[in-house]
């Protein structure tokens, strides 16, 4: 018996839905889908991927392989025109923000748009006071329509007032903890909460 010269229609059909479902479908649901039996179908889909024994059926499932992925192919062109139709029918149906996605994927695509990114590490300790001074001023130029008209000098001044070290009772300098009351019956801090 020598090997058959072309191949059957149940070969064909297993060998596309092979290639047309692949990372979808095991081999076996593909046999099955192609009509043999669901007993045998997995011996099937098997044999019909040896090339020893199916070497027609090898050969065109790589040829159908080959053929897919030329037509669906990621190249420049396809990639543009592709979202050019996608931006094309989103309008149609009114989809404005699909469409507007689609036309900076295009733009991206096309090098019309640079993404920038700034990554920066860094305390406020290692600021120097004149540093610190600009960063403040900014954030208050900033916020300044919320806050009620009160000057950079002003908040700077409270600012420094706050972070003065104090003298407690004992005469030495503590540094005040937002967190204590130092109002309490005994002269004591009493953590707040407890």
């Amino acid at each position: 018996m020598g090997l058959p010269k072309k191949l059957t229609e149940q070969q064909m059909k297993f060998a596309y839905e092979l290639v047309t479902n692949e990372g979808r479908k095991t081999a076996t649901e593909c046999a099955v889908d192609a009509g043999f039996a669901k007993d045998s179908a997995r011996q099937y889909a098997s044999k019909l991927q040896n090339p020893k024994l199916y070497p027609l059926v090898v050969k065109y499932i790589g040829e159908l392989r080959e053929e897919w992925q030329k037509k669906y192919e990621v190249t420049y062109e396809k990639h543009i025109a592709e979202l050019g139709q996608i931006r094309k029918d989103a309008l149609k149906k009114g989809a404005w923000s699909a469409a507007v996605n689609a036309e900076v994927a295009r733009g991206k695509a096309a090098g019309l748009y640079i993404e920038q990114k700034i990554i920066r590490t860094g305390k406020l300790e290692d600021l120097t006071t004149e540093e610190l001074e600009s960063r403040m001023k900014k954030i208050i130029d900033d916020y300044s329509p919320i806050l009620e008209d009160v000057p950079f000098e002003d908040i700077k001044e409270k600012v420094r007032e706050k972070t003065k070290p104090q003298k407690d009772e004992r005469g030495s300098q503590s540094q005040k903890d937002s967190l204590h009351l130092s109002d309490a019956a005994d002269g004591e801090d009493i953590p707040v909460g407890e």
